[in-house]
């Protein structure tokens, strides 16, 4: 199958490492003329060779953006239309809030991880839309947590958010769809991170345990038997951005494995 991804814009957010560069990896692969960006200069660079190396694409460029900073997204956005024209896709990712259960938070806690986890994700919506607009043609692909379809153990914020994320794509699939903007929600189950090792690790201390104790544990309920490559993950994401979706919006894709039992 033709992605129909080769020479695209696409602009991934918090992209340095873990899934977000992993995305960018597999778009990557298919041609596409890609922005990073992440907070840390050094590992964008890191980041950018490493997938330059990996598939022989040298057209990736990065930039520091702050997702809690308004103006350095709608720099962001200027960047990639500076750099390839317009926007053709974005990958909204942000890392996720820490762990805790309500009486962990006070309202600075809230007002962080809204600004972070949801309202970033606005922001960067807001600034690519005049593009994909103009072009009558654009894909955006929000990365959230397996917790839109069933909440998580000690994560409420991540619950609290990530489920605004589902209400915000379902809500702009209805008004984008006639100008043929797709938007779809994706969430991770476990998948092998360095997020997903340190919330291994905050168990293993709760527990008493190890970390590999709570790791075999937790691949015992996951009916695959094992956490996720970031790149299986990967290439789901670029699949709904890419020209060979033409048909899916406003969904909510967990990929896990088989972990998350709700319907």
């Amino acid at each position: 199958m033709d992605l129909e991804l080769k020479g695209k814009s696409v602009v991934v957010t918090a992209a340095s490492k873990g899934l977000g560069k992993a995305t960018a990896l597999e778009f990557a692969k298919e041609g596409a003329r890609i922005l990073i960006s992440s907070r840390n200069e050094k590992e964008l660079q890191e980041a950018q060779a490493e997938i330059k190396e990996v598939s022989g694409n040298p057209h990736i460029e990065y930039t520091v953006c702050d997702m809690m900073n308004a103006e350095e997204i709608k720099q962001l956005a200027k960047k990639a239309v500076r750099l390839n024209g317009t926007v053709d896709v974005l990958i909204n990712n942000t890392g996720g809030p820490p762990a805790g259960t309500f009486d962990n938070f006070e309202d600075e806690d809230w007002s962080h991880a809204f600004e972070l986890n949801l309202l970033s994700f606005i922001r960067t919506i807001r600034e690519v839309l005049p593009s994909m607009k103009k072009q009558q043609s654009g894909r955006i692909i929000n990365i959230a947590s397996s917790s839109i379809k069933q909440t998580l153990d000690n994560l409420i914020l991540s619950n609290t958010f990530r489920a605004g994320i589902v209400g915000l794509s379902k809500s702009l699939s209805q008004e984008l769809a006639p100008d043929n903007i797709l938007i779809n929600t994706v969430g991770p189950g476990r998948i092998a991170t360095d997020r997903v090792a340190s919330l291994d690790e905050k168990n293993a201390e709760k527990l008493g345990v190890s970390p590999e104790e709570i790791r075999k544990k937790a691949e015992q309920s996951i009916p695959i038997g094992r956490y996720g490559e970031p790149g299986e993950f990967a290439r789901a994401v670029v699949f709904l951005a890419s020209g060979g979706n033409t048909y899916l919006t406003g969904q909510s894709l967990v990929v896990d494995g088989g972990l998350v039992k709700a319907l």
